[in-house]
């Protein structure tokens, strides 16, 4: 899929159920390396791996297009990036080092496969701490 700008594509996949500054950050983060994609994981890919969120997808779009950061929006139908990978074809992929254990694990190493077909590249910030969007439904549930 080619985009006409000039900046390289960078590419984010997120659930987003609950948006937090950990989402911002790294999208502040992904936005400085280029034109940021963000593929918004449909309820049926979260369900591939943690419970099925509590907002819909058309509603996370909505909360995700007013960010200044986000360039444009696609849905990725599946925890695995490959396909919207090979479409894109981005020059970074832009995810949370909180990923490298865990049920994250395998889909990482995929990532970092697959960005290698055309000299793509992983950039892993370090994880904003002490906030997801689990903790927080769960200290909603607590009230």
């Amino acid at each position: 899929m080619k985009y006409k700008q000039k900046k390289p594509i960078v590419y984010c996949a997120m659930s987003g159920d609950i948006i937090h500054h950990g989402h911002i950050n790294i999208l502040k983060i992904a936005h400085a390396y280029g034109y940021v994609v963000l593929g918004i994981l449909t309820n049926k890919a979260i369900s591939e791996y943690k419970d099925s969120p509590v907002t819909n997808f058309n509603q996370r779009k909505l909360v995700f297009k007013s960010i200044k950061y986000v360039n444009k929006i696609i849905p990725q139908t599946t925890h695995d990036y490959t396909y919207n990978l090979k479409k894109l074809k981005p020059k970074y992929v832009i995810h949370g080092n909180d990923w490298k254990k865990g049920s994250q694990k395998l889909v990482r190493e995929k990532v970092i496969s697959t960005l290698k077909l055309w000299g793509g590249k992983l950039i892993e910030p370090k994880y904003t701490k002490k906030i997801s969007s689990t903790i927080l439904k769960n200290k909603i549930k607590k009230k």
